[in-house]
């Protein structure tokens, strides 16, 4: 991590409120304050409907908070966020397209004469282990080789910034170890910043360098922040069986459970309203 540049993504008293059907304004995310550093790793951990997801949209642009700041890398951000790259759950590959073509249509919109760009997208597919199915079309991909393809396409363009909305969700869990041990090798090659969004608190010790923890909402807040000091590199199966790893999961899940709990409740009486 580079000390002397300044923090990639840093939301300052952020808060996110939004106008319902009958008036009033529910607040999602009140004053959230976090700090992502170049080539960092977070990990953003919290119970269902909590505004993990909304503040990940902060950063990006796509929402702009009701009060607060947002910077990035030490400026004020101002419409989208040019400098990250976005890797949703659902996948966001064009049906009509072969996997280079997806790959390569970043570049293709930027300008980047179509022979250079895919060829460069075939040098990613071949990172991602895709190299031989560069002619294929998503509905002829796994979910897992689909959302590979999706990390190329984001990686192509080489983004300062990866904001990951849980990527590897929709997968079984052999697959998502498989994504995990992936995103951490390419990740390791140039140390990007990353906001990573997951329901799995065993996904986001094994990827990250910090956990940050959001209570249930409305008015959802940061109220943890833990450093996670396995070694690196990691092999997501592995890490997951040494002691310092569970020791970290039993006290971060010792308060997480209970804005679990919260969350869950919420969920129930609305349901039942």
């Amino acid at each position: 991590m580079d000390t002397a540049t300044p923090n990639a993504v840093a939301l300052q008293d952020a808060t996110v409120a939004f106008r319902v059907a009958d008036g009033r304004v529910y607040t999602a995310v009140e004053k959230a304050n976090l700090t992502v550093a170049h080539g960092e790793f977070v990990a953003i951990v919290g119970p269902t409907g909590c505004g993990k997801s909304t503040l990940l949209n902060v950063a990006a642009g796509l929402l702009k908070p009701a009060g607060g700041a947002v910077r990035i890398f030490d400026k004020p951000l101002s419409g989208l966020n040019r400098d990250a790259g976005y890797l949703f759950q659902a996948d966001a590959l064009f049906p009509w397209k072969t996997a280079i073509d997806n790959v390569a249509i970043g570049l293709e919109i930027r300008g980047t004469p179509p022979d250079e760009a895919l060829k460069r997208a075939q040098t990613w597919l071949t990172s991602v282990g895709l190299g031989a199915f560069a002619n294929r079309y998503p509905h002829m991909l796994s979910g897992g080789q689909r959302k590979r393809v999706g990390l190329a396409q984001v990686l192509i363009r080489d983004p300062k910034i990866l904001l990951m909305d849980e990527p590897f969700g929709p997968l079984d869990a052999q697959t998502r170890q498989i994504m995990g041990n992936l995103l951490l090798e390419l990740w390791s090659a140039d140390r990007k910043a990353v906001l990573f969004v997951t329901h799995d608190l065993e996904e986001a010790i094994a990827l990250a360098d910090r956990v940050v923890i959001m209570s249930a909402g409305p008015g959802a807040r940061i109220i943890g922040d833990w450093r996670v000091s396995l070694p690196r590199p990691r092999d997501i199966s592995e890490i997951r069986m040494e002691k310092d790893f569970h020791a970290l999961h039993k006290e971060i899940w010792s308060v997480l459970k209970d804005e679990v709990m919260k969350g869950y409740a919420q969920s129930t009486q609305a349901g039942a309203a």
